[in-house]
């Protein structure tokens, strides 16, 4: 389950602050508010034992990682998709939606980019002047 921990921790301020505004507000349902206000202590306390188990990628998985190499449905032109490391160094991989070829660039996003294998133009940045 993702990010539980935050949730455990957010679900039981609610209930704290829910149950405190409940006891206060009229003492019929004092009771239903003690219970709700419990009911937080113990959500927030099960939030504060939980172990972080959200995964962290190691900077050797960080650097392996290469999109799966596969076409893409072209949607009015050829579709391509471009990923970029943002830690140094830097290191793009360009996905050729036509024919599922995979090119990597070092450094961030380049002006144009023709795919090595069809020789189709993915891109091209215009230079404004």
């Amino acid at each position: 389950m993702q990010y539980l921990r935050q949730n455990l921790l957010i679900a039981g301020l609610f209930c704290i602050v829910i149950g405190g505004a409940v006891a206060a507000a009229a003492s019929a349902l004092l009771p239903f508010g003690i219970t709700i206000g419990l009911l937080g202590i113990g959500l927030f306390l099960w939030g504060f034992s939980a172990k972080l188990d959200e995964a962290e990628w190691t900077q050797g998985e960080i650097d392996a990682w290469r999109p799966k190499a596969t076409t893409l449905n072209e949607a009015g032109r050829v579709m391509y998709r471009v990923d970029t490391t943002l830690y140094e160094p830097k290191m793009t991989t360009v996905l050729c939606g036509s024919c599922g070829h995979i090119s990597e660039v070092e450094g961030g996003r380049p002006n144009s980019f023709e795919c090595e294998k069809c020789g189709i133009l993915l891109w091209e940045k215009l230079e404004e002047e």
